[in-house]
Parts: C-alpha cells; structure tokens; sequence
C-alpha cells in the first residue's frame, strides 16, 4: 500500500472545481495514499459549487515534503485566484511528481511547469492552451499525459483516469483493477477526447469561399466531396485549397470531410435506428467496414461501442 510513501498534497483556491478534487481524491485514499489539502494561505476555500473545504495548511508548508502534488481545474473564462500560481510553484518545488487535473494544467503552464512538455487538458480548453503557450506542446485527444515528473489530465472524470494510472504505477495493476471495480470504471478508458471534441474541433474559417465550402460538406456529408469537387466548388486551384485548409483550418481537406462524416455518424448512432450499414451510406463512407475501421482511427472505438455509450435513452 502506498501508505508509506510522503503525502499526496491537492493545491485548492477559490472557485477549484469540486468533481476535479473528489474524483481523484477518492482514488488515492481508497489505494491508501494520505491526502493532504493545502490553499496559498492555508484558510478554507470555497469550490465552484459553494462547497467549503477546509485545508491542512498552506501550501509553501508543504514545500519539499509533496510526493504528489495535485492541482484542480478553474473556469477558464475567469483569471486564476491571486497568489495561485507562486504558491503552486513553491509547493512543486522538491515534488516527485505533479499532476493537473481538467484545466488545472493552465495554473500549471501560468507557473512555468508546462514548458517544453508535453500536456492535454479539457478538450473544449486544448486550443486555448496551446494559444496562450505556444512552448506547450498540447494533445488534445489524450486521456491522460506524462511528461517526465508532470502528468496533465483531460477534462473532469479524466481526472479519475489519471488517479487509477497513478495507483497501478504506485502500487501495481491489481490494486489499480479493485479501486476501478469499487467505483464501476474502467481501469483503462476506451477512447480518447475525440469521442467528445470532433463536434468542436474545426476553427471558423475567415476566407468567405472556404467557409462556404465547408458549409457545403457538413450540409450533405454523403456527396461526392474529392479534392477537386470541392476545388471547382470554391473557384479556386487544389493546391491552393489545400493551403486555405493547412492555413485555416489545421488539416487537410480530406481529413475535414473524414471528420465531418465522423461527426454526422456520431449524430446517428446517438439518436436514430438505423444499422451501422445505413448510417455508413448516409454519411458518405460507403460501407460499413469503412466506417468500423475511421471511427477506430479517429475516435479509438467502433460505431456500436460508441452507440452503446452515448446512446440516448428513453426515462
């Protein structure tokens, strides 16, 4: 058990999200780790919800003596609460290991822990990271990263992921497996982020033709959408197309239209009847293994595992 090991120490301010420290929380104190919570001024802090959660102490006490540090998310759309950032700096001073939870790693990347790493984060808040800190090399379809000492998380349950990844490196698989089974999870999480940004992931383009383009695939996924057709529907070359694409929207112009049949396959699968083989035709994949073998490739899961997860259901 990992009672023997130093403290596990959670860096909480004001307006912490609380289902960011009671998931991982959890984890670590069911494999037996002692968790210790620590504020920039050693006073209780108040969660997102309203929730009060005392503390321990403040954090610069903890300095030198953290095993793990672990940092919540914050609403990105607010600043960071004041004295934050130097607190968690001083307080992963000496830390065997630091971890971010959701947008946590922005308190992170503001205290200079991210830089040159690699880090993920809630995937409504990837573009935004890697925006605000270029130096930050950010994955947005990854679960959970490690980077040397630094290990970032996705977004909210993610966090719970990272803790059973933590535990089975800590303590070994068959701990990690029966904390997993007490909290009915998967010890290892199918999928990556994808399953949930691919609805978000395409920037609005400023070029008036391409944004019509696109208009025009995500309108009727199922056309015939070639590198030419859809050059020929722009007016423009398909070199040029290609580099409107690069420029504006990050990727090619076949792996928009790849994404945009994803995302409509997403919208059946979650809401209509049709079989798998139907929903592959409606989309413009052709077949249903074609379908089967994009959906692995784009979203690390099949069309009826992913049914099965996200599948409306009636009351």
């Amino acid at each position: 058990m990992g009672s023997d090991r130093g403290d596990v120490v959670v860096a909480l301010a004001e307006g912490a999200l609380l289902l960011d420290i009671a998931g991982p929380v959890q984890v670590l104190h069911w494999a037996g780790r002692r968790v210790r919570f620590a504020s920039p001024d050693g006073g209780s802090v108040r969660t997102d919800v309203g929730l009060t959660v005392g503390v321990n102490g403040a954090m610069g006490e903890f300095a030198g003596r953290v095993d793990t540090l672990v940092v919540p998310g914050y609403p990105v759309a607010e600043a960071l609460p004041p004295g934050l950032v130097p607190a968690v700096r001083t307080a992963a001073a000496g830390a065997r290991r630091i971890v971010s939870v959701c947008t946590g790693a922005f308190v992170l990347a503001e205290a200079g822990l991210l830089t040159g790493r690699r880090a993920t984060t809630h995937w409504l808040a990837c573009a935004e990271l890697a925006q605000r800190f270029p130096e930050i090399h950010v994955e947005p379809d990854a679960i959970y990263v490690r980077d040397g000492p630094v290990v970032t998380s996705a977004g909210v349950t993610a966090g719970i992921d990272l803790a059973l990844a933590l535990v089975e490196e800590d303590e070994g698989p068959d701990l990690a497996r029966s904390v997993a089974k007490h909290l009915v999870v998967f010890l290892h999480r199918p999928g990556g982020q994808s399953q949930f940004s691919v609805r978000a992931g395409v920037a609005a383009p400023r070029n008036s033709r391409l944004r019509r383009l696109i208009d025009a695939v995500a309108a009727n996924p199922a056309a015939e959408h070639t590198l030419a057709t859809m050059a020929e529907h722009a007016a423009v070359s398909e070199r040029h197309l290609t580099r409107l694409f690069r420029r504006e929207i990050g990727m090619t112009p076949g792996r928009y239209v790849e994404r945009v049949r994803v995302e409509a396959a997403q919208q059946l699968l979650e809401a209509a009847d049709d079989g798998v083989a139907t929903v592959a035709r409606r989309c413009g994949f052709g077949s249903e293994e074609t379908l089967r073998r994009t959906f692995v490739k784009v979203l690390g899961t099949t069309p009826t595992d992913y049914r099965t997860r996200f599948r409306a259901t009636s009351p």
